[in-house]
């Protein structure tokens, strides 16, 4: 009897090869060898990566799986490829390196060589864009359970009807990351090659298990299709929404460690999404199906949301655990810095299903973590302001401790998400700059770093403070405060936040000394016009003046 349910499962999954045996036996699969596991139930998929990859279950029913010797993104490997369709949209540079078709071509087929070599391989099938207006159909195959389950957490699942009816993908990855890129073929500068057709709408993975490398490739894609195909904005942010009937929704632009996450979770308001998003004509929805969480010394106190999300058929990416009672080490970093949680969204209890406002944002908040210690926690920007801010994407990394540098350092990702630009960064800008015109939104900038002075001398800004100053944001009582001018950068600070001392909205006044503020924040006004040197051909005159002037 078991025998007979075990083959009724085998006889399910291969029953989608009747309509799409063609589309695999042309793309060069050997049916005969592999067997396709298709939108495997979760728990075969912890089987199979435990039997085949050694992957182990955590303590919290969580799988912790390994990703091999990346642990991270190879953005110096990411290639796109040169071609008539797409070549005048693009911009080509350190971020978006060209490959020539012939090159992807030969990649192309070595991935799926390596795939007919393996005994099961695993497809996903499911959607980018919770707006059905905008969504893309995406195929993921690859060899190992751990990349299924994975894209099966960051993708939109489909429901079983949408499965059936799922048709041609507009998008199809594979994944060899098991096998390397043959570093003689043309233009290959390692073993590792991740690369995008836009032509062909295919992406090929080779010489990387880090999963992360399919979210993003996603994200590129959708910051190439959203604005060339459907005339909708991208971004790299997180976004919530008051609670009750269409309430408002904000916006949150930030690099890593700038408090995007940490701020967007919010008890009062419901989580539209983390990391990803489409401000379209019709209000704004996330990308994707998932949380992919940083979990670096992650505790149940300080981010109750993820850590509860943490459970049966989740990921854990590169966590050390107990092997006594397999309980993970959050702490332990002897892996990677880089640990990672993939969940599906709604294992966060205020996830709002299906992940999408119809309405327009009313706020933007744009987050920087200033180690200098010169930018005030909060300030009002202008429309040019906004745009210059967006387009230059500072934060600071604080130095580490070991290696004797007391100086931090500037980070400037253009688009707060510079790795995955795929188009000028003016075209986003302007972009958001039409759509916060026509629908009135107020920006704000947000320090979340130093203050009192600079890494060393002064501390961080407790999140209390910060918390308080985007809770005046919404509930709209700081748009109606009383604004002062800041030096250098001219920005609009108010004098007065409910529940924020009011000594430190301007940084200079708990400053040690008047004279050290004032060459900080020149040293950073100076960092901030090089940065900004290099957008400057595509950018409008009122954006070049609207960053820091020295009088």
């Amino acid at each position: 009897m078991v025998q007979g349910k075990h083959h009724h499962d085998e006889f399910e999954s291969n029953q989608f090869l009747g309509q799409e045996m063609k589309y695999f036996s042309q793309a060069g699969f050997d049916l005969d060898r592999i067997h396709i596991k298709r939108n495997a139930p979760i728990a075969s998929l912890y089987e199979d990566a435990i039997l085949n990859e050694g992957a182990v279950i955590s303590s919290n029913g969580a799988l912790i799986n390994f990703s091999g010797k990346k642990t991270g993104r190879s953005p110096k490997d990411k290639r796109i490829v040169f071609e008539e369709s797409s070549k005048d949209e693009i911009w080509w540079g350190p971020v978006n390196i060209k490959m020539d078709e012939h090159t992807f071509e030969i990649n192309r087929e070595r991935a799926i060589d390596y795939l007919n070599t393996r005994e099961n391989v695993y497809v996903f099938d499911g959607f980018a864009g919770w707006d059905p207006k905008y969504r893309i159909k995406v195929r993921v195959i690859a060899s190992r359970a751990y990349h299924a389950l994975f894209m099966h957490n960051m993708l939109i699942r489909p429901t079983p009807e949408e499965l059936e009816n799922f048709g041609e993908p507009d998008f199809i990855i594979y994944n060899a990351g098991q096998f390397p890129a043959n570093r003689f073929t043309t233009g290959m500068t390692s073993t590792t090659s991740v690369e995008i057709n836009f032509k062909r709408m295919e992406m090929v993975i080779l010489g990387t298990e880090y999963a992360g490398e399919m979210k993003k490739g996603i994200f590129s894609v959708m910051h190439y299709l959203q604005p060339v195909k459907f005339g909708q904005l991208s971004l790299h942010s997180s976004a919530n929404q008051a609670k009750g009937d269409n309430g408002d929704v904000t916006l949150f632009f930030g690099l890593s460690g700038t408090g995007k996450t940490t701020l967007s979770a919010d008890p009062n308001r419901l989580l539209i999404g983390d990391d990803e998003h489409v401000w379209s004509d019709t209000g704004v929805f996330n990308i994707e199906g998932g949380c992919y969480a940083k979990t670096i010394n992650l505790s149940a106190e300080k981010e109750p949301e993820i850590f509860g999300a943490i459970k049966f058929g989740s990921i854990l990416e590169n966590v050390v655990y107990n092997p006594a009672d397999r309980k993970p080490d959050y702490d332990d970093v002897s892996i990677t810095e880089n640990t990672r949680c993939a969940y599906p969204i709604e294992y966060i209890p205020n996830a709002k299903i299906p992940c999408i406002a119809d309405r327009q944002p009313s706020n933007i908040i744009m987050l920087c973590c200033d180690a200098f210690g010169v930018l005030p926690p909060v300030s009002r920007l202008t429309p040019e302001q906004a745009q210059y801010h967006f387009v230059a994407g500072y934060t600071s990394k604080t130095p580490g401790t070991e290696d004797g540098i007391v100086e931090p350092s500037p980070t400037f990702s253009t688009c707060y998400g510079q790795p995955f630009i795929v188009l000028h960064p003016g075209r986003y800008a302007k972009m958001l700059a039409e759509r916060m015109e026509s629908n009135k939104v107020d920006c704000w900038l947000i320090n979340t770093g130093w203050t009192g002075g600079k890494f060393g001398t002064g501390k961080r800004c407790p999140l209390k403070y910060t918390r308080a100053i985007v809770d005046a944001i919404h509930d709209g009582s700081l748009a109606k405060a009383e604004f002062e001018t800041f030096p250098i950068f001219n920005l609009s600070i108010p004098k007065a936040v409910e529940g924020v001392p009011s000594e430190i909205l301007h940084p200079e006044k708990v400053w040690p000394t008047k004279d050290a503020f004032r060459a900080e924040l020149d040293k950073l006004g100076g960092m901030f016009q090089k940065a900004f040197a290099k957008y400057e051909n595509d950018i409008s005159e009122e954006v070049k003046l609207a960053g820091p002037v020295f009088a």
